[in-house]
């Protein structure tokens, strides 16, 4: 079975940085099938990256090796990084992008990439992509151990924990991401919900709304209107805002970051 290699940047397509990562890839490792999972990540915003990456990842199969490049640090002072947890191997730098995705596995392995052997002959000052994280990708898909490409990094970075904070009859969560819909994505899975409120009638508010029910499907409420479901997010369930046929984020001006409180009626 030929290695499975996704890819996620914030490179966008109109230029050649991913069609070179590609080329790369494909170079080094002819064999592997490769699977773009977004280029579309918001340039710089590592937590972008770090959702969208987790949203995907655990859909694939077993040994997939995910290829993951925000990287405004390039050519700095952070490291290169390779992360092996019980399914996946995860790839990019050592800035958090790679965190979210590894908080569903349990971490096997982390290293450093650091073995010139693994990397192309000349390394670019802005394109550690192309000339770390490819080649390292594709000689891991060739069968290279991770401990072959450098030291071990047991500290590698990790963004803050997203978990939502109970205190009395209040839970205060967020809004981690915004869809191409406009759907406000919290931090607040169903368990969490479900385990708070229990039997109880709640109040849900972020920013000017606020709303007292949840929905099953969108149709629910009218056309327009606002509702709260709980949504997709990788392989939980996560409460989201949304409106039916429209864009909570423009409606009410929802962004990325806002609190989201949760108040129990009993």
């Amino acid at each position: 079975m030929s290695a499975i290699i996704t890819l996620t940047t914030d490179f966008g397509t109109r230029d050649a940085y991913v069609a070179s990562m590609k080329g790369i890839l494909l170079t080094l490792c002819p064999s592997a099938t490769l699977v773009d999972i977004s280029h579309e990540i918001p340039p710089q915003d590592i937590q972008a990256g770090a959702y969208v990456l987790s949203q995907a990842c655990g859909w694939f199969p077993p040994g997939a090796i995910h290829l993951a490049v925000v990287d405004p640090g390039v050519g700095g002072a952070r490291r290169a990084l390779a992360v092996r947890t019980e399914r996946f191997t995860f790839i990019g730098p050592d800035n958090g992008l790679l965190s979210r995705a590894c908080a569903r596995e349990r971490v096997l392995e982390a290293v450093q990439i650091a073995d010139r052997r693994y990397a192309l002959p000349e390394i670019s000052r802005t394109f550690h992509g192309r000339d770390i994280f490819a080649p390292a990708a594709a000689h891991i898909a060739q069968g290279v151990p991770l401990s072959a490409l450098g030291p071990p990094a047991p500290d590698w970075a990790q963004l803050p924990d997203l978990g939502p904070a109970v205190s009395g009859h209040t839970m205060t969560g967020s809004v981690i991401h915004i869809d191409r819909f406009g759907n406000a994505v919290t931090n607040v899975t169903e368990p969490d919900f479900r385990a708070f409120v229990g039997a109880d009638s709640f109040e849900i508010t972020v920013r000017s709304l606020t709303l007292t029910a949840l929905s099953d499907s969108y149709d629910t409420v009218p056309p327009g209107a606002p509702l709260a479901i709980f949504g997709t997010d990788g392989e939980l369930e996560a409460l989201e805002v949304s409106v039916n046929g429209g864009d909570a984020s423009a409606a009410f001006g929802i962004q990325r970051g806002d609190v989201l409180r949760i108040v129990k009626k009993e």
